[in-house]
Protein backbone atom coordinates (compact mmCIF):
# COMPACT_ATOMS: atom_id res chain seq x y z
CA UNK A 1 0.00 0.00 0.00
CA UNK A 2 3.03 2.31 0.68
CA UNK A 3 4.83 1.86 -2.17
CA UNK A 4 2.24 3.57 -4.74
CA UNK A 5 1.59 6.74 -2.55
CA UNK A 6 5.13 6.86 -2.48
CA UNK A 7 4.98 6.97 -6.71
CA UNK A 8 1.87 9.32 -6.35
CA UNK A 9 4.38 11.66 -4.06
CA UNK A 10 6.92 11.33 -6.72
CA UNK A 11 4.92 12.13 -9.96
CA UNK A 12 2.88 15.13 -8.08
CA UNK A 13 6.81 16.88 -6.85
CA UNK A 14 8.03 15.80 -10.43
CA UNK A 15 5.95 18.39 -12.22
CA UNK A 16 7.24 21.25 -10.81
CA UNK A 17 10.94 20.20 -8.85
CA UNK A 18 14.25 18.66 -10.64
CA UNK A 19 14.60 15.19 -9.89
CA UNK A 20 18.20 15.41 -8.58
CA UNK A 21 16.41 16.78 -5.58
CA UNK A 22 13.89 14.15 -5.34
CA UNK A 23 16.51 11.25 -5.47
CA UNK A 24 18.72 13.23 -3.17
CA UNK A 25 15.68 13.89 -0.40
CA UNK A 26 15.04 10.72 -1.16
CA UNK A 27 18.24 9.17 0.03
CA UNK A 28 19.27 11.72 2.61
CA UNK A 29 15.87 11.76 4.96
CA UNK A 30 16.31 7.89 4.76
CA UNK A 31 19.83 8.17 6.10
CA UNK A 32 18.67 10.92 8.67
CA UNK A 33 15.91 8.69 9.63
CA UNK A 34 18.20 5.86 10.22
CA UNK A 35 21.09 6.78 11.60
CA UNK A 36 19.89 7.03 14.96
CA UNK A 37 18.96 3.54 15.28
CA UNK A 38 22.29 2.59 14.27
CA UNK A 39 23.71 4.98 17.61
CA UNK A 40 21.27 3.90 19.85
CA UNK A 41 21.69 -0.14 19.51
CA UNK A 42 24.65 -2.16 19.14
CA UNK A 43 24.30 -1.48 15.34
CA UNK A 44 27.43 -0.62 13.24
CA UNK A 45 28.05 0.75 10.43
CA UNK A 46 31.11 -1.02 9.32
CA UNK A 47 31.20 -3.38 6.85
CA UNK A 48 34.05 -6.45 5.23
CA UNK A 49 35.91 -5.05 2.00
CA UNK A 50 33.42 -7.31 -0.15
CA UNK A 51 30.25 -6.39 1.31
CA UNK A 52 31.29 -2.71 1.20
CA UNK A 53 32.17 -2.89 -2.95
CA UNK A 54 28.80 -4.65 -3.33
CA UNK A 55 27.26 -1.94 -0.77
CA UNK A 56 28.20 0.80 -3.48
CA UNK A 57 27.12 -1.12 -6.20
CA UNK A 58 23.58 -1.65 -4.87
CA UNK A 59 23.50 1.88 -4.09
CA UNK A 60 24.32 2.84 -7.72
CA UNK A 61 21.35 0.13 -8.97
CA UNK A 62 19.52 1.72 -6.53
CA UNK A 63 19.84 5.20 -7.65
CA UNK A 64 19.26 4.18 -11.15
CA UNK A 65 16.58 2.51 -10.83
CA UNK A 66 14.42 5.25 -8.62
CA UNK A 67 15.59 7.88 -11.26
CA UNK A 68 14.04 5.66 -14.04
CA UNK A 69 10.48 5.08 -12.28
CA UNK A 70 10.50 8.57 -11.45
CA UNK A 71 11.03 9.89 -14.86
CA UNK A 72 8.39 7.34 -15.96
CA UNK A 73 5.66 8.78 -13.68
CA UNK A 74 6.34 12.35 -15.14
CA UNK A 75 4.99 10.37 -18.40
CA UNK A 76 2.52 7.37 -17.83
CA UNK A 77 -0.01 7.07 -15.82
CA UNK A 78 0.52 5.25 -12.57
CA UNK A 79 -0.76 1.70 -13.02
CA UNK A 80 0.85 1.67 -16.50
CA UNK A 81 4.11 2.44 -14.76
CA UNK A 82 4.09 -0.25 -11.94
CA UNK A 83 2.23 -2.89 -13.93
CA UNK A 84 4.97 -2.42 -16.46
CA UNK A 85 8.13 -2.44 -13.85
CA UNK A 86 6.12 -6.02 -12.63
CA UNK A 87 7.96 -7.85 -15.60
CA UNK A 88 10.66 -7.88 -12.73
CA UNK A 89 9.67 -11.68 -11.76
CA UNK A 90 10.30 -12.81 -14.76
CA UNK A 91 13.46 -11.00 -15.12
CA UNK A 92 14.37 -12.39 -12.14
CA UNK A 93 13.53 -15.86 -13.19
CA UNK A 94 15.51 -16.02 -16.05
CA UNK A 95 19.04 -14.16 -14.00
CA UNK A 96 18.76 -16.92 -11.37
CA UNK A 97 19.10 -19.51 -13.98
CA UNK A 98 21.20 -17.77 -16.14
CA UNK A 99 23.38 -15.87 -13.44
CA UNK A 100 23.09 -18.10 -10.17
CA UNK A 101 22.36 -21.48 -12.22
CA UNK A 102 18.74 -22.22 -10.70
CA UNK A 103 16.62 -25.05 -12.40
CA UNK A 104 13.83 -23.58 -14.05
CA UNK A 105 11.51 -25.82 -15.64
CA UNK A 106 9.33 -25.63 -18.92
CA UNK A 107 6.13 -24.44 -17.16
CA UNK A 108 7.93 -21.58 -15.41
CA UNK A 109 9.40 -20.88 -18.65
CA UNK A 110 5.95 -20.26 -20.23
CA UNK A 111 4.52 -18.66 -17.18
CA UNK A 112 7.09 -15.93 -18.12
CA UNK A 113 6.68 -15.40 -21.79
CA UNK A 114 2.60 -14.93 -21.05
CA UNK A 115 3.68 -12.52 -18.41
CA UNK A 116 6.34 -10.60 -20.62
CA UNK A 117 3.65 -10.52 -23.78
CA UNK A 118 1.17 -8.80 -20.70
CA UNK A 119 3.42 -6.73 -20.12
CA UNK A 120 3.96 -5.81 -23.85
CA UNK A 121 0.44 -4.81 -24.08
CA UNK A 122 0.86 -2.52 -21.34
CA UNK A 123 3.66 -0.94 -23.37
CA UNK A 124 2.22 -0.96 -26.59
CA UNK A 125 -0.62 2.07 -26.20
CA UNK A 126 1.87 3.56 -24.10
CA UNK A 127 4.27 3.92 -26.33
CA UNK A 128 2.00 5.23 -28.81
CA UNK A 129 1.02 7.85 -26.61
CA UNK A 130 4.96 9.45 -24.94
CA UNK A 131 7.23 7.05 -27.21
CA UNK A 132 10.68 6.06 -25.59
CA UNK A 133 9.88 7.23 -21.70
CA UNK A 134 7.12 4.43 -22.00
CA UNK A 135 10.46 2.02 -22.12
CA UNK A 136 11.07 3.38 -18.53
CA UNK A 137 9.84 1.04 -16.36
CA UNK A 138 11.12 -1.73 -18.33
CA UNK A 139 14.21 -0.37 -17.10
CA UNK A 140 13.24 -0.26 -13.34
CA UNK A 141 12.43 -3.99 -13.70
CA UNK A 142 15.72 -4.97 -15.27
CA UNK A 143 18.10 -2.65 -12.55
CA UNK A 144 16.01 -3.82 -9.42
CA UNK A 145 16.38 -7.44 -10.64
CA UNK A 146 20.28 -6.68 -10.44
CA UNK A 147 19.31 -5.11 -7.28
CA UNK A 148 17.94 -7.70 -5.29
CA UNK A 149 20.87 -10.52 -6.85
CA UNK A 150 23.07 -8.33 -4.83
CA UNK A 151 20.96 -7.61 -1.78
CA UNK A 152 20.96 -11.40 -1.98
CA UNK A 153 24.67 -11.94 -1.76
CA UNK A 154 25.06 -9.26 1.29
CA UNK A 155 21.55 -9.72 3.17
CA UNK A 156 22.89 -12.64 5.51
CA UNK A 157 26.21 -10.59 6.71
CA UNK A 158 24.53 -7.13 7.25
CA UNK A 159 21.80 -6.10 9.42
CA UNK A 160 18.88 -4.44 7.26
CA UNK A 161 18.81 -1.13 9.07
CA UNK A 162 22.42 -0.75 9.21
CA UNK A 163 22.22 -1.64 5.11
CA UNK A 164 19.73 0.74 4.74
CA UNK A 165 21.32 3.86 6.60
CA UNK A 166 25.01 3.10 4.99
CA UNK A 167 22.86 3.00 1.13
CA UNK A 168 21.42 6.45 2.07
CA UNK A 169 24.77 8.20 2.85
CA UNK A 170 26.35 6.34 0.40
CA UNK A 171 23.90 8.11 -2.47
CA UNK A 172 24.05 11.56 -0.92
CA UNK A 173 28.07 11.11 -1.31
CA UNK A 174 27.32 9.91 -4.98
CA UNK A 175 24.76 12.66 -5.82
CA UNK A 176 26.26 15.78 -3.96
CA UNK A 177 28.96 16.19 -6.46
CA UNK A 178 27.01 15.44 -9.57
CA UNK A 179 24.58 18.26 -8.61
CA UNK A 180 27.22 20.83 -7.35
CA UNK A 181 28.87 20.38 -10.44
CA UNK A 182 26.37 20.13 -13.11
CA UNK A 183 23.72 22.25 -11.39
CA UNK A 184 22.72 25.38 -13.99
CA UNK A 185 25.26 23.76 -16.52
CA UNK A 186 22.06 23.15 -18.95
CA UNK A 187 20.61 19.60 -17.26
CA UNK A 188 17.41 20.82 -15.63
CA UNK A 189 16.96 17.99 -13.98
CA UNK A 190 20.02 18.30 -11.92
CA UNK A 191 19.46 22.16 -11.35
CA UNK A 192 19.42 23.27 -7.39
CA UNK A 193 16.33 25.04 -5.87
CA UNK A 194 14.67 25.95 -2.68
CA UNK A 195 11.44 24.00 -2.04
CA UNK A 196 8.49 25.71 -1.49
CA UNK A 197 6.94 25.02 1.95
CA UNK A 198 4.45 22.48 0.45
CA UNK A 199 6.93 21.00 -1.10
CA UNK A 200 8.79 19.98 1.82
CA UNK A 201 6.72 17.98 3.79
CA UNK A 202 5.91 16.34 0.74
CA UNK A 203 9.97 15.54 0.21
CA UNK A 204 9.88 14.52 3.79
CA UNK A 205 6.63 12.22 3.21
CA UNK A 206 8.60 10.68 0.24
CA UNK A 207 11.64 9.59 1.71
CA UNK A 208 9.96 8.25 5.07
CA UNK A 209 6.99 6.40 3.03
CA UNK A 210 10.32 5.34 0.65
CA UNK A 211 12.45 3.95 3.58
CA UNK A 212 9.49 2.59 5.82
CA UNK A 213 8.23 0.35 2.66
CA UNK A 214 11.73 -1.07 1.95
CA UNK A 215 12.06 -2.18 5.48
CA UNK A 216 8.41 -3.57 5.73
CA UNK A 217 9.50 -5.93 3.02
CA UNK A 218 13.08 -6.71 4.60
CA UNK A 219 11.64 -7.55 7.76
CA UNK A 220 8.73 -9.65 6.34
CA UNK A 221 11.13 -11.60 5.17
CA UNK A 222 11.83 -12.91 8.68
CA UNK A 223 8.20 -14.18 9.23
CA UNK A 224 7.22 -16.11 5.90
CA UNK A 225 9.35 -17.53 2.98
CA UNK A 226 9.65 -15.13 -0.15
CA UNK A 227 6.87 -17.68 -1.84
CA UNK A 228 3.99 -16.61 0.20
CA UNK A 229 4.73 -12.74 0.38
CA UNK A 230 5.37 -12.50 -3.43
CA UNK A 231 1.49 -12.76 -4.24
CA UNK A 232 1.08 -9.67 -1.90
CA UNK A 233 3.74 -7.65 -3.87
CA UNK A 234 0.89 -7.65 -6.78
CA UNK A 235 -1.38 -5.84 -4.73
CA UNK A 236 0.56 -2.74 -5.61
CA UNK A 237 -1.03 -2.73 -9.01
CA UNK A 238 -4.66 -2.44 -7.80
CA UNK A 239 -3.54 0.02 -5.25
CA UNK A 240 -1.85 2.19 -7.86
CA UNK A 241 -4.76 1.82 -10.09
CA UNK A 242 -7.15 3.17 -7.39
CA UNK A 243 -4.97 6.25 -6.01
CA UNK A 244 -4.26 7.24 -9.93
CA UNK A 245 -7.70 7.32 -10.48
CA UNK A 246 -8.60 9.37 -6.78
CA UNK A 247 -5.18 11.93 -7.48
CA UNK A 248 -4.68 11.59 -11.26
CA UNK A 249 -7.81 10.89 -12.96
CA UNK A 250 -5.66 8.38 -14.70
CA UNK A 251 -6.79 4.95 -15.60
CA UNK A 252 -5.40 1.88 -18.16
CA UNK A 253 -7.21 1.91 -21.40
CA UNK A 254 -8.72 -1.42 -22.57
CA UNK A 255 -5.35 -3.00 -24.18
CA UNK A 256 -3.24 -1.96 -20.89
CA UNK A 257 -5.89 -3.63 -18.72
CA UNK A 258 -5.73 -6.81 -20.38
CA UNK A 259 -2.17 -6.89 -20.77
CA UNK A 260 -2.13 -5.46 -16.91
CA UNK A 261 -4.42 -8.63 -16.19
CA UNK A 262 -2.06 -11.69 -18.04
CA UNK A 263 0.73 -9.73 -16.31
CA UNK A 264 -0.60 -9.95 -12.73
CA UNK A 265 -1.99 -14.03 -13.29
CA UNK A 266 1.21 -15.04 -15.28
CA UNK A 267 3.58 -14.03 -11.87
CA UNK A 268 1.13 -15.43 -9.27
CA UNK A 269 1.71 -18.65 -11.17
CA UNK A 270 5.17 -18.89 -10.82
CA UNK A 271 4.62 -17.57 -7.23
CA UNK A 272 2.54 -20.52 -7.19
CA UNK A 273 5.31 -22.46 -9.12
CA UNK A 274 7.36 -21.79 -6.75
CA UNK A 275 5.69 -22.31 -3.49
CA UNK A 276 5.01 -25.89 -4.64
CA UNK A 277 8.58 -27.23 -5.82
CA UNK A 278 9.08 -25.14 -2.61
CA UNK A 279 7.94 -27.88 -0.27
CA UNK A 280 9.44 -31.20 -2.15
CA UNK A 281 11.66 -32.14 0.54
CA UNK A 282 14.88 -34.24 -1.03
Amino acid sequence: MLAPVGDALAKTLGQTMPLGILLFARFAIQALLLAPVIFSTTRTFQMQPRIRQLAWLRTVLHIIGISAMFTALQFLPLADAVAIAFVMPFIMLMLGHYVLGEEIGIRRIAASTVGFIGTLLVIQPAFDDVGWPALLPFVVAVVFSLFILVTRQIAKETDPISLQCVNGFMAVAIMLPVMLVFSNNGIPQLDLRVPAPNEWLMLVSLGIIGTLAHLLMTWSLRFAPSATLAPMQYLEIPFATFIGWLIFMELPNTLASIGITITISAGLYIVMRERSLSRIVP
